[in-house]
Parts: C-alpha cells; sequence; structure tokens
C-alpha cells in the first residue's frame, strides 16, 4: 500500500576551490592537464568558500578535473548583476562545461546556453525556464536537481518526535522552489508523525497548504535570521530547520542566547563536519551531495556522454539523505531512529511515496 505526501520544490546551492574575482579573469588551479576538456563553475553571491552550496559543487567539478588530469577555472560572484558576466568570461575561456550554481543564475545560464550552443552548462538546483517561469528544454543545459523533500520529510519526522514543546519551526532565505522543497518536505514529516503517533505537534514557519512562510529575504543577512529565529523560538519552536544556506549560525547564536535545549537542522551538508564548533545545537541535517552529482556530470561530460536529461538526487540513487543524530542521539528515543530508518527504507522501496508538484519530473 502506498501512501501519498505531497510536498513541494527545492533550494539553493554549495562549491569550492580555484577561485576568480568577480570581473577579473578566472583563474587556473589544479594538475598538469592531460586532457583539452575544460570543465569550470560559476558561483552565486555567497561565493566558493561559503562551505556549503557553491563549495561542495566546485569541489566536485575538481575532483573530476583531478582524474582528468586538467586545470579547472571558476569564476566567483558576489552580486547578481555579475551571474551573466561570469559565465561570459568563462565562455570567453573556451569551456568546455560550464557548471552554474543555482536557482538565481537560471536565466543567466538560459542566455548563455542560447547565445553559445557548442557549449554545455550542468545547472544547479534549477531547471530552466522562459520570460514567464514555464519549464523548457535546452540541448545544451542538464539541470542538476534533488528532491530533498524525501530527506526533508525524514527530519520533519525526526524533528517533531524529539520535540519537547510540542512546536517545531522552519524558515528560508528566499522563496525558490529549491528551499520551499526542504519546508513542504519537513511539515510532511511532522504530519505523519502526528499520524502515526496521535500527536499535534505544530509547524510554525510553513505553511504548506498555502504555500507561505518565514523568509529572511537573503542568504547573507545574519542580523536577521537571527531575528527570524528569536520569533520562532519565542512562539515555542525548540527544533528548527534554516533553509538558507549558513544563516544556520544566527539560528545557533539566537538558541545560545535564550539559553534553552533547542536544537537546529542543518541543510545541503552534515553541519556537524562543516561547522563542529557548535555541534551540540545540531540534531540532525538533510544533506544533498552535490560533490557527487557535480563530479558525476563533469566527468559524464568529459567522456562525450553529456545530455540534457535531469539528474535527479534521491533516497534511492544517494543524491540526498538525512545525517546521523551525532551527539543528539543519546537524548533520544532508540524507538523513533528506528521509525525513522523505517520511513526511510520505505520510500527507497516505493512503498511510501513523496510527491511534490515541484518535485524534479523525470
Amino acid at each position: 500500500m502506498q501512501r501519498r505526501i505531497t510536498a513541494l520544490i527545492g533550494l539553493a546551492a554549495l562549491a569550492a576551490g580555484t577561485l576568480t574575482a568577480c570581473g577579473a579573469p578566472p583563474a587556473d588551479g589544479g594538475p598538469q592537464a592531460t586532457s583539452d576538456f575544460l570543465p569550470c563553475a560559476v558561483s552565486d553571491l555567497t561565493g566558493f568558500d561559503d562551505k556549503d552550496f557553491n563549495e561542495l559543487t566546485y569541489d566536485g567539478v575538481k575532483e573530476a578535473a583531478d582524474e582528468l588530469g586538467v586545470a579547472p577555472k571558476a569564476a566567483e560572484s558576489a552580486s547578481e548583476d555579475q551571474y551573466a558576466s561570469n559565465i561570459s568570461s568563462l565562455v570567453e575561456e573556451n569551456c568546455n562545461l560550464i557548471v552554474t550554481v543555482g536557482f538565481a543564475l537560471a536565466n543567466a545560464t538560459r542566455d548563455a546556453a542560447t547565445a553559445n550552443p557548442d557549449v554545455d552548462f550542468a545547472l544547479i538546483d534549477s531547471v530552466v525556464t522562459d520570460d514567464t517561469f514555464a519549464t523548457i528544454e535546452l540541448d545544451n543545459v542538464k539541470p542538476v536537481l534533488f528532491d530533498t523533500a524525501q530527506a526533508a520529510l525524514l527530519a520533519g519526522y525526526l524533528a517533531a518526535g524529539a520535540s519537547k514543546s510540542g512546536v517545531v519551526g522552519t524558515y528560508g532565505g528566499m522563496p525558490f522552489p529549491s528551499v520551499t522543497i526542504f519546508m513542504d518536505g519537513y511539515a510532511d514529516g511532522v504530519a505523519h508523525y502526528n499520524e502515526v503517533h496521535g500527536t499535534d505537534v505544530q509547524v510554525i514557519g510553513w505553511d504548506k497548504a498555502a504555500q507561505n512562510g518565514t523568509f529572511v529575504g537573503s542568504f547573507d543577512d545574519q542580523v536577521g535570521a537571527k531575528t527570524v529565529t528569536q520569533g520562532l523560538l519565542d512562539q515555542g519552536a525548540d527544533v528548527i530547520m534554516p533553509v538558507a544556506g549558513t544563516l544556520f549560525k544566527a539560528s545557533v547564536e539566537a538558541i545560545k542566547d535564550a539559553g534553552g535545549d533547542q536544537s537546529i537542522i542543518g541543510v545541503n551538508s552534515d553541519v556537524f563536519v562543516s561547522a563542529p564548533e557548535d555541534s551540540q545545537y545540531y540534531l540532525t541535517s538533510v544533506m544533498k551531495n552535490l560533490t557527487t552529482a557535480a563530479k558525476e556530470v563533469t566527468l559524464a561530460t568529459a567522456d562525450g556522454k553529456f545530455d540534457n536529461t535531469p539528474y535527479v538526487g534521491t533516497l534511492a540513487n544517494g543524491g540526498v539523505g538525512i545525517a546521523p543524530t551525532h551527539d543528539w542521539e543519546s537524548k533520544l528515543d532508540p524507538a523513533l531512529l528506528d521509525e525513522v530508518k523505517q520511513l526511510q527504507a520505505a520510500i527507497i522501496s516505493g512503498d511510501f511515496v513523496v510527491e511534490s508538484p515541484s518535485s524534479p519530473k523525470v
């Protein structure tokens, strides 16, 4: 018997490596070239040293470049108005594949791909759309997508079981589909926990049915994120999932100020590993395996196997996942952790179906 859960679509982005100042010629890096294939990457405005979306993606490009024996090039963006010019600079460098990181670069990627049909592009965490936001296909653009609703549902279920107050929260950086997919899955996980256990754990910060909620308005406003987190704490939330890149650090500061035993759920990578200094505040993380995805797409392109069929990361192929509970494990009921494992297995087998009108469709 299948359960059908409605969710929506996913977030935003991460990479690291050889950096290029915005507007400056792309920088070289890597090993002695043994191939004439040139992989390249463009960051969003948070840059390649974000220990998150951009850095993880560029790590994959660099790992592929190492295997190929080539030196990748990259252009780092500091503002939105540099996306198009940074892509153009890499086209002029004769890049064979340009990996663009994040929903915010979708239009600049579309325009560059249309103007340069001989250059291949991999667009991380977004499809290509026209000016009416209808999805379109371009022969030389491969969307790299992640069904993060699957993993976020597990996190929501865990959060509901871990909550002592009966209130959990979430907020986003900006209302991109790649952000709201996390929030949808999270809300559905809480709802499923309530269904199984006959409880009434509340989700604040996101109304899935209305598709609106709490957003900071950017991915780099730490002050704003702290204020938002304080508001969620004031409403009783004791588990909070910030879907806003590195703004989770502001949430940790708000929890420290509150002096309570609240926790956060990281996104994109395991924040216990990327920011271990505050490990006691991390319940778990909803992860995208951006490094593996970027590496696979880069190597396939170098091998002449580029196509525009979307890559979709799922629980089944390891493209998304949930991190260990690390320091929080001793505080949790082992039965709850077993339930999460069973739910994950049910999603992978297809017995429990996580659906979303905005989820990757292939």
